[in-house]
């Protein structure tokens, strides 16, 4: 599979929960552990209240109170886990003040999920996290636009991870254009979405795994479009993000959420 020997996943190896030996090519020193959205500026308290620092060295959002959505290639597979804690609640991980932890208690990783598209999962929490939710895109309307990202992975690549959760703005690239970039011919339509610039400089980056990338509804109110799943290199020319198209996935997302 072509992803697998060009793209690198934007999931932080850290321990067991690394997954970079299943769902990428091997990480090398050069490759390994970038940290949060290249091209950031800080996001303030309260910002993105929904945004979620999973220990794996991934990002994600909630979904429900008690779930959190996040990509495939984060996670092992489905079933009962309680080896993953998730910080909720503050921009500084280091901040004491608002900080939530909440342990895991199950995963759900997508049905067919083999390292090419599918790039979703879910994890229950042990308890409630009282924070405001992310809604999800059920339709491609809001599919195109500039889209906002956020996470606390590299901001450079090769960097460090980052203590205070950055945010950037990327605008949507078509299926046509990205198929065009070289090391993107793999990418599959309704299930991948591109956004990013053709002259780089701003993109997600290893530590970013599993965050959302999302937009202003026609309500105002913030959406999920996609789902921080891969890239070659990070704000590289000619080489957009890749995510998860969470539309295509909404039912299945829902369905799966119910059963936890």
């Amino acid at each position: 599979m072509q992803k697998l020997l060009t793209a690198l996943k934007r999931c932080l190896a850290v321990g067991a929960a690394a997954l970079a030996i299943a769902s990428l090519q091997p990480v090398s020193a050069a490759q390994a552990a970038p940290s949060p959205v290249v091209g950031g500026s800080r996001a303030a308290q309260g910002e993105f209240p929904f945004m979620v620092r999973l220990s794996m060295g991934c990002g994600g959002a909630l979904y429900t109170q008690q779930i959190v959505l996040t990509a495939a290639h984060c996670v092992n597979g489905t079933g009962a886990n309680t080896g993953i804690t998730a910080t909720a609640g503050v921009v500084d991980l280091q901040s004491g003040t608002g900080r939530v932890q909440v342990r895991s208690t199950y995963v759900y990783r997508a049905p067919g999920y083999n390292g090419d598209g599918k790039d979703w999962a879910l994890i229950k929490l042990a308890s409630p996290i009282n924070l405001p939710t992310l809604k999800i895109a059920t339709t491609t309307q809001y599919n195109t636009g500039t889209f906002t990202v956020a996470g606390w992975g590299a901001a450079t690549e090769g960097g460090a991870q980052q203590r205070y959760l950055l945010k950037a703005t990327v605008p949507f690239v078509s299926d046509a254009a990205c198929r065009g970039y070289s090391g993107y011919s793999g990418l599959i339509a309704n299930e991948e979405i591109c956004a990013g610039y053709a002259s780089g400089g701003v993109d997600t980056c290893q530590g970013d795994s599993g965050g959302p990338m999302f937009r202003r509804d026609s309500a105002n109110a913030w959406v999920q479009v996609g789902i921080v799943s891969w890239g070659i290199g990070c704000a590289r020319p000619n080489a957009p993000g890749v995510y998860t198209e969470v539309s295509t996935f909404a039912s299945a997302i829902a369905s799966a959420a119910a059963s936890l």
